[in-house]
């Protein structure tokens, strides 16, 4: 899966990394290599579901899939 990551430079010298596509997924770093990194983590957790919401029973099956 590719996601669209946009990086800028902020006022205070630290890159700052957001995907459009993921509302509120934002993070920064010193460096762009340093602000990519945390930002594919950002994009990990903000992905990553609540094992809470998954009940399996007759209605419901529950499926790995890889994108």
């Amino acid at each position: 899966m590719n996601i669209k990551v946009i990086l800028e430079k902020g006022e205070d010298g630290y890159f700052v990394a957001h995907c459009p596509s993921l509302r509120s997924c934002w993070s920064q770093g010193k460096t762009a290599d340093e602000a990519l990194n945390n930002i594919k983590e950002a994009i990990k957790l903000f992905v990553e579901p609540d094992l809470d919401e998954f009940i399996e029973d007759e209605n419901h099956k529950i499926y790995d899939l890889v994108l």
